[in-house]
């Protein structure tokens, strides 16, 4: 039976997905369940399974090529099926390489010797035909201009080994000239651009190119499609108060001392996650969403925790965070961070929020304002706990103030709503006792 492989819609926003690496080759018995390929998401990578039974017979998209959900991108059929009928995606990337020619994963040269490499490094090739390839006895060609060394959907061809040899060196393959077949980047490449020098990301070495294109992920278009949808439609004004942190550190340290046997700590953003819970709570006015001809007031507070990741931002989730303890909150910040980071969050660990925190104090950032993630009503900007002269009882003293902008949204929050949320937050971290009253 002839089984069409679609690109699934893996997470809930999900719109198009990009092929990371197919787990299986052309040839390969498939049963019904099997993890065939990874898929890139808007959010992260995740699995994709079987269908049905077979042999994976085409693969129509290459690795780092692109479909719209519901595309076709392989087929899986009996040995002696005739697909001849079945159509691949279109236009979404680039495609898996044809018997007989020279693919980003065929081995041609002197790249044999990558053959030879430990079979994990195999994971990165795309798939093949499962039919030997004739070495070529003539040196490969000098490689053509830029373009021609990348695939359909902007990556840069290059071997495993390569790819590989560029990481342990440091050396940004983006700026590597391919000498492979179609300009393919091959071992020797990396090794020659090691020993003459190659800049590092970013950094534009002599008489090199003024700018280079650098491809966006699946998450960086959802991110840029999502925020446009947030601060020009979304009515959003902004409230700023001022904290002293004190108590709250001094609350840190005796924590941490009660931890220590335990080998973990919290942190001052999760003091602030607590509070920011517990005051929702109190406050389900700003614990909304909105909806076209309702708001939404939930009763319970999942808090969405902001994450820079390399392609952008995330914001996993801690579950009803005003149960929870901050040993507990710490705890689930750093899983759910590491998971986001390892591109492995599933989808209700990152979809579902009824507001959310960023906190870019780490950077030094004393204070900024932060985009409502829709159909969220709010979302707090924490900025870092600095020393600060101000007045005490008629005196000039030093203390750890730190400042905290809640962007709202008019047709949600009002700004005495918001204000007074502010206040319970303010009066919590001041006196951290209050967070469990």
């Amino acid at each position: 039976m002839v089984t069409k492989v679609h690109m699934e819609a893996l997470s809930p926003t999900m719109e198009e997905g990009q092929l990371v690496r197919w787990l299986k080759s052309e040839g390969d018995e498939i049963s019904n369940g099997d993890v065939i390929a990874e898929i890139e998401t808007d959010k992260a990578t995740m699995e994709l399974v079987a269908r049905g039974d077979g042999v994976l017979r085409k693969i129509f998209l290459g690795e780092g090529g692109t479909a719209a959900v519901g595309e076709v991108i392989a087929v899986i059929a009996g040995a002696d099926e005739d697909i001849s009928d079945v159509a691949g995606a279109s236009g979404g990337g680039a495609a898996a390489p044809e018997e007989g020619g020279a693919g980003e994963g065929d081995v041609e040269g002197d790249e044999a010797e990558d053959e030879a490499e430990p079979q994990q490094e195999s994971e990165e090739k795309p798939a093949r035909t499962g039919k030997a390839e004739p070495k070529k006895q003539e040196a490969a060609p000098t490689a053509p201009p830029e373009e021609a060394q990348r695939s359909s959907s902007g990556r840069v061809k290059a071997s495993p080994v390569a790819r590989r040899l560029a990481d342990d060196a440091g050396i940004d393959i983006e700026r590597v000239q391919g000498s492979g077949p179609g300009g393919r980047v091959v071992k020797r490449d990396v090794e020659e651009a090691r020993e003459r020098g190659v800049a590092a990301p970013g950094v534009a070495a002599p008489g090199g190119p003024e700018y280079e294109d650098v491809s966006i992920s699946q998450m960086r278009k959802a991110i840029a499609k999502r925020l446009v949808t947030s601060i020009g439609p979304v009515p959003t004004f902004y409230l700023t108060i001022d904290v002293d942190m004190g108590r709250v550190l001094d609350a840190r340290r005796s924590v941490n001392a009660m931890l220590e046997e335990e080998g973990s700590k919290v942190s001052i953003n999760d003091f602030v996650l607590k509070a920011a819970a517990a005051a929702l709570r109190r406050h389900p006015e700003c614990n909304a969403h909105w909806h076209d001809g309702f708001v939404r007031r939930y009763n319970t507070v999942h808090l969405g925790v902001a994450v820079a990741i390399e392609d952008g931002l995330i914001t996993p989730i801690v579950r009803n965070a005003e149960t929870k303890g901050i040993a507990r909150i710490s705890q689930e910040v750093r899983e759910l961070a590491g998971r986001a980071r390892d591109r492995k969050l599933q989808p209700d660990e990152y979809t579902g929020a009824t507001f959310s925190v960023s906190n870019l104090g780490m950077f030094g950032i004393h204070e900024f304002t932060a985009i409502i993630n829709p159909p969220e009503a709010g979302i707090l900007a924490i900025g870092g706990v600095e020393e600060t002269p101000v007045v005490v009882d008629g005196e000039v003293v030093v203390r750890p103030r730190m400042r905290v902008t809640m962007s709202c949204d008019h047709r949600v929050i009002d700004g005495a709503q918001g204000s007074r949320y502010l206040q319970t937050l303010k009066r919590m971290l001041e006196e951290p006792a209050a967070i469990l009253v």
